[in-house]
């Protein structure tokens, strides 16, 4: 019988781990972002209204 390779299934985890993190940050930047421009007076243009 062949014995475990422990080394591949702490890698795989670790794998996953890190996917997981990655996916996680990029639906917050994404959110921040979409958040952004409502937040952002230059973005609004605001301060060329009162002209």
């Amino acid at each position: 019988m062949a014995k475990p390779n422990y080394s591949f299934e702490k890698r795989q985890r670790e794998l996953a781990k890190k996917k997981k993190k990655d996916e996680k940050d990029a639906k917050k930047r994404a959110e921040r972002e979409a958040a952004r421009p409502d937040s952002d007076p230059a973005a609004t243009g605001s301060d060329t209204a009162a002209e």
